[in-house]
């Protein structure tokens, strides 16, 4: 169990970063803030606040922003690596020339790397030295940086190949605000994270196109398979998928105003182009980059992903999104009782 007394260090001072520094500060650590840019640094050091990503919400005094990624990791056993999987490499590299001793690296991002096809824990053991690396542990769930920086009730669940260190970050996190469960199923817990965002930009153009409730009710639905699907096929457990990082995270993320992702989907499905969206939001959507990677995945696992695959004609091939949408109602019929017994296997649901 961490002590409260700890200092830690959370890496990139953006929404969730700074959200995920107010609960620790909340649970008495020293929070170090880490960020590139020296005027964001300074508004949170002489005034406590970053709104730029959080609007009219005060910072706990506890948390010092840092400029200077080797300051802000000295004398640290633990960090929260809160930027973008784009930047996760760079940020890392970045690390191991300052860092001299094991390290716990708690990522909170959730996406695939396109093309190498690596989850965030293996990119992270990919570029760190094994000596510069104690353990990695994933944090992710339904969990908008908004509603936790105002203390709002939220509920996340946190995997590591070490047990222990899953359960050293759940004590480090938890209060009466923020809950964390354990899940050993780290492959499942990161797959679950990254897959809801495409869902979520798909969520985002139905509601743009205005095809009301109805389709996005079934587009969850079926994007939850479509995630299972390729999941299990990895060899996540299927169970994972009906928790807080399966079902929990892609119902939060395809019915909120605060997801970035349903956002530029909503601006997709409006009639913006892909360019103009990014431009707009002014911040990382990370299921656009997921989308590519995840329509690689299927293919190399040889998984049906209709609704990805819709997805990527829209945002790399320039498809319209009603065109998309109206081939993904005209696809053959099938058997919704036929994708269960895929995920979940034959004999559970001839138990059932």
């Amino acid at each position: 169990m961490l002590k409260k007394s700890q200092k830690i260090t959370v890496i990139g001072a953006g929404s969730w970063g700074t959200a995920l520094s107010m609960v620790l500060a909340d649970n008495g650590l020293e929070v170090r803030l880490w960020g590139h840019k020296e005027d964001q640094i300074n508004e949170i050091n002489q005034h406590h606040t970053n709104q730029k990503y959080l609007k009219e919400v005060e910072l706990p005094e506890s948390i010092i922003g840092y400029s200077n990624l080797q300051q802000s990791i000295e004398e640290i056993d633990t960090i929260i690596l809160a930027v973008p999987t784009k930047a996760i490499r760079p940020v890392l590299r970045q690390i191991q020339e300052v860092q001299s001793t094991p390290l716990t690296i708690v990522h909170v991002s959730k996406g695939i790397e396109p093309d190498s096809l690596l989850r965030i824990s293996e990119m992270i053991e990919d570029e760190m030295e094994s000596k510069n690396l104690h353990a990695v542990v994933v944090l992710s769930g339904p969990s908008h940086a908004e509603e936790v920086s105002l203390r709002h009730p939220t509920t996340v669940t946190v995997s590591s190949k070490d047990m222990k260190a899953a359960e050293s970050v759940q004590d480090m996190f938890m209060n009466q605000n923020f809950r964390v469960y354990t899940n050993p199923d780290l492959l499942g817990v990161e797959i679950g994270g990254a897959l809801k965002n495409i869902i979520a930009l798909a969520a985002g153009i139905t509601d743009g196109l205005g095809y009301g409730d109805n389709a996005k009710a079934a587009l969850i639905t079926r994007g939850l398979a479509e995630i299972a699907r390729l999941g299990t096929k990895m060899g996540a457990n299927p169970l994972t998928f009906s928790g807080l990082t399966g079902i929990g995270d892609l119902i939060v993320t395809c019915t909120s105003v605060h997801s970035r992702n349903w956002r530029a989907g909503n601006m997709l499905g409006k009639g913006r182009n892909l360019e103009e969206v990014l431009d707009n939001m002014g911040m990382v959507v990370e299921g656009v980059r997921t989308t590519k990677a995840a329509h690689q995945l299927a293919e190399k696992y040889e998984v049906k992903m209709p609704i990805t695959d819709a997805l990527y004609e829209v945002l790399f091939n320039n498809v319209e999104a009603k065109e998309a949408v109206d081939h993904l109602m005209a696809r053959v019929k099938t058997n919704e009782m036929e994708d269960l017994v895929n995920i979940l296997g034959e004999r559970f649901i001839e138990e059932e």
